[in-house]
């Protein structure tokens, strides 16, 4: 017979949950994260009660982790995995010291043996090489879509407008067709109504990417409600209708006026649509990646950047640089090679421009 957690377990769980959604603030998905790590805990302690947590715990926990392989890959589980799991631990008990029950029965000293070496920290905090696609792949994959089944014309205007407006895929999977002005080109992400990142509400004008992206959101949009007879309050993408077939299984027969409850089926779709186009598998948050290197090399001022950094919801220039921002393998080869070379007489245009970026971050400071 399998054992469960302990009544108090539980009980201190449930108290977690809330505060981390309450308090900090935290999204669903974030909570659930930290509660995997919880369960791997409680599994590998056997369901020990948290009030009789001591390092060895911890010490016991981290080999065990660093050993273990996954379901999936079959391989050990990476430094990353281990270090968010871990982290996630020592902040819960970090939590539990402040609770009545606990402050008296935990070791605050403990709590730190859930630190990973040096090395292992180094290496589970090294950023992953990300696979971005360009705007010509995307564009090539777009016009490779079929588009003669509602269904088709949904999936092929998720990809068209996940990159017209970077938008997140819980968020696309919530937007209704109010959300959506095509005369302003322009994606309303209200937090009443749309599951943005932190509840932030904010406008995305559609980007400049391409004619093709446009046009299939817009002919997508009259089809809905010309067609298929969708209210503005219906959702942009909705849920796939399904039914049995002849044999008793289920199979897709059109669309329903319902939301998806995750953004699972965009993610399944973009997988499909890349495969079917000969490219490898870029998710729709890649999309994001996408932008801000299309940015890079169109915007020419700073206050052009930060309204593109805007766009995405950013309020900081810094986060669309340091987390989207990477320079890719080719073009940090390219940088270099001219860096080799002597140098042409463009120093006043890099001193403009250097000159510019510091009257424009003292003009932000002011605001």
């Amino acid at each position: 017979m399998m054992k469960k957690s302990s009544v108090n377990n539980v009980r201190i769980i449930h108290e977690y949950i809330k505060y981390l959604r309450d308090a900090k603030g935290q999204n669903h998905s974030t909570i659930d994260g930290a509660m995997k790590s919880i369960n791997r805990f409680e599994e590998h302690t056997d369901y020990l009660d948290f009030n009789k947590f001591k390092a060895k715990h911890a010490i016991v926990f981290k080999k065990r982790l660093l050993a273990q392989k996954s379901i999936v890959t079959g391989e050990k589980l990476s430094k990353a995995t281990v270090l968010t799991a871990t982290r996630h631990l020592k902040t819960f008990f970090q939590y539990l010291v402040t609770q009545k029950g606990y402050r008296a029965k935990i070791n605050y000293s403990d709590i730190e043996y859930f630190n990973l070496s040096e090395k292992d920290t180094r290496i589970g905090n090294t950023k992953r090489k990300r696979n971005v696609a360009t705007i010509e792949q995307i564009m090539q994959t777009l016009e490779v879509m079929p588009f003669s089944t509602a269904i088709e014309m949904r999936d092929r205007a998720l990809v068209a407008f996940i990159i017209l407006t970077g938008a997140r895929d819980s968020a696309v999977a919530s937007a209704k067709i109010k959300h959506i002005d095509i005369a302003e080109q322009c994606f309303y992400q209200d937090a009443r109504e749309v599951n943005t990142k932190f509840s932030k509400t904010f406008s995305t004008y559609f980007f400049p990417v391409d004619e093709l992206p446009s046009t299939i959101v817009t002919e997508w949009i009259e089809y809905l409600i010309k067609e298929l007879g969708f209210k503005q309050s219906d959702p942009l993408f909705p849920k796939t209708k399904l039914a049995h077939n002849k044999n008793q299984q289920f199979e897709a027969v059109g669309l329903l006026k319902e939301h998806w409850s995750n953004a699972n089926p965009i993610r399944k779709g973009f997988k499909q649509a890349f495969e079917a186009a000969g490219f490898p598998y870029f998710n729709p948050h890649s999309f994001r990646n996408t932008l801000v290197r299309l940015g890079e090399n169109l915007c020419r001022t700073p206050e052009e950047f930060k309204a593109w950094s805007q766009n995405l919801g950013h309020e900081s220039v810094l986060t669309s640089f340091y987390s989207y921002g990477d320079v890719p393998d080719y073009k940090q080869a390219e940088l270099l090679r001219k860096l080799s070379k002597p140098a042409e007489s463009t120093s006043s245009d890099m001193e403009d421009k250097f000159k510019q970026f510091m009257k424009f971050q003292e003009m932000m400071g002011e605001k």
